[in-house]
Order: structure tokens, then C-alpha cells, then sequence
């Protein structure tokens, strides 16, 4: 990459590491548990990690927070939201809601990589309301339209 954009953050915990990349051109960089100790999460129970990091976010780009696909497939934790959106102007800590997706009770060690961030443009918008709307082929057709032919 020729020009990366710079993210400043602050280490409000002294658990807190600072986030990594898997590989050089990986697009997530990993977020981890900010715990003292292990963090036991029950079976369909969701349990808040901190990172120990506040970010600053360079405006006109946001923070979303995805799964690893490695916890998620292995241990059944991910973001209970699915997504997380930290807007530029969020400045509180970065904690990440796991949800247990498994029938066991799972563990977050203290150190361990819980989620992952990717740093993403965002295009401004405004809405504007009009009459009907233009035509197109696929026109009102909803959920599965598009695999019928």
C-alpha cells in the first residue's frame, strides 16, 4: 500500500495489545481480550470483552468490527451484533459483546484475539424524496427474487 492512513489510539489498560495483522496483506487487524483473568462464556450467553484501546478513527472512514474466523469456527464466538460500526467520532473504549453460538461453555483467555477490525472509507450521503421511483428489470422482487429463472 503506497499511502496508509495513520490510526492513533490511546492504551487505556495496561492488558491492552496493540491490534496485528495475520499476514502482510491481510485486511483485518486483530483485536484482543484486555482481561485480568479467563472470562467464561455460557452456552447462547453473550459476555463484553474490552481491547483496553480507544481509537481515532480518521474522519470519512469507520471501524468495523468482524468475527475471526478462527474462534468463530473453532469455539462458536463472534460479535453478537454480527458487525460493529465505530464511527470517527467515537472515542470510548473498544469493547467487543461475544456471543456463544456453541452448546458448551467457552473460555477467553486473557491476551487471546477476539475479533478483528478493518479500517473502511464510507461515502456521504443525502436522502432526497421523490415520487415513484425509476424501473428496472428486477423491480420490487425481495428475498431469493434474483435465484429464480
Amino acid at each position: 500500500m503506497e499511502h496508509p492512513i495513520k490510526v492513533r489510539y490511546e492504551r487505556v489498560s495496561e492488558l491492552a495489545h496493540i491490534p496485528t495483522r495475520g499476514s502482510e496483506k491481510a485486511a483485518g487487524y486483530d483485536l484482543y481480550a484486555a482481561v485480568g483473568s479467563p472470562v467464561s462464556i455460557a452456552p447462547h450467553e453473550t459476555a463484553r470483552i474490552d481491547t483496553g484501546l480507544r481509537f481515532e478513527i480518521p474522519d470519512g472512514y469507520f471501524a468495523a468490527i468482524f468475527a475471526r474466523s478462527g474462534i468463530a469456527a473453532k469455539e462458536g464466538l463472534r460479535p453478537a451484533n454480527c458487525t460493529g460500526v465505530c464511527d470517527s467520532d467515537y472515542r470510548g473504549n473498544y469493547i467487543v459483546a461475544l456471543h456463544n453460538d456453541s452448546e458448551v461453555t467457552r473460555v477467553v483467555e486473557p491476551g487471546e484475539r477476539i475479533a478483528q477490525m478493518v479500517v473502511i472509507p464510507y461515502l456521504p450521503v443525502f436522502f432526497e424524496e421523490a415520487g415513484p421511483l425509476s424501473d428496472t428489470e428486477r423491480g420490487a422482487g425481495g428475498f431469493g427474487s434474483t435465484g429464480r429463472r
